[in-house]
């Protein structure tokens, strides 16, 4: 019977529904995550009267067939990339981006990821790192001398040194735009890597046409929705509960046609 397997996919599509869902979920208080939201097409179809055909020899056509249709399948698990909302930190090197765009980390590698966790620190080098100690391009030392820190909207990196006036400046932060943001490749530790989909990354100072600003002592917070996540993930196990009944019915109907005598 076509049913057992229909609803067995259907099952397999309701299980990466509530993965997707509980993934949002834990990451609720990761800096600057973006939800994720699953995405499914039907399968193939089998005609078993094929629509269009001629039904006699005088050239009528059959108005609309038989099609089964063979269940359901995942296609992309694709993420959000709405703002989430801006958390006050007080922090000297935190960096919230307001609008489009990524900073651009160094990995060990030697390789660019991109993040919007701008939860920065400094290394014992005194370069601004991030929690991992990769360094944020283009590697920006502060002087051991320097008494205040101020990151403009601009990106630009002002050190007040101890004795002086006027700042002086340490470094400029760029951002990193994607022709598709949701092509980038997530690698774990809040970090993307630019993949074909997403396109080549052009960079710019923050505030340029395009490119958000950037806001000191602040971190973006997650843009998942608790409320809907919970009401998604209660439509999936209503859903995969009526898939499995598809199947136990599916199964009762096998047992009486093999008890027929």
């Amino acid at each position: 019977m076509r049913s057992l397997n229909i609803a067995a996919t259907g099952m397999l599509a309701q299980q990466t529904n509530v993965e997707v869902i509980s993934n949002n979920i834990a990451n609720m208080n990761t800096t600057a995550f973006t939800r994720r939201r699953p995405e499914f097409n039907d399968l193939l179809y089998q005609n078993l009267r094929r629509v269009g055909a001629t039904s006699s020899d005088t050239g009528t056509i059959v108005p609309s067939g038989v099609q089964l249709g063979l269940g359901v399948k995942t296609v992309a698990v694709y993420r959000i990339t709405e703002q989430g909302s801006l958390l006050n930190t007080d922090n000297t090197f935190d960096a919230a981006i307001q609008g489009k765009g990524y900073f651009q980390i160094t990995l060990p590698s030697g390789d660019t990821a991109y993040s919007r966790d701008g939860s920065f620190q400094l290394s014992p080098n005194r370069v601004i790192v991030t929690h991992q100690g990769y360094t944020v391009r283009p590697g920006i030392t502060i002087p051991a001398n320097a008494v205040s820190v101020t990151i403009n909207s601009s990106g630009q990196v002002l050190v007040k040194l101890d004795g002086q006036v006027t700042p002086q400046n340490a470094g400029q932060i760029q951002l990193a735009n994607f022709p598709n943001e949701a092509g980038l490749e997530a690698i774990g530790d809040n970090l993307f890597i630019e993949t074909p989909s997403s396109g080549t990354a052009t960079a710019a100072n923050p505030g340029q046409p395009g490119y958000g600003s950037l806001l000191q002592g602040f971190l973006e917070t997650s843009n998942v929705n608790v409320v809907a996540e919970v009401t998604n993930l209660i439509s999936a196990q209503r859903a995969y509960e009526m898939n499995s009944k598809v199947i136990k019915a599916s199964d009762e109907m096998m047992s009486s046609v093999s008890n027929l005598k």
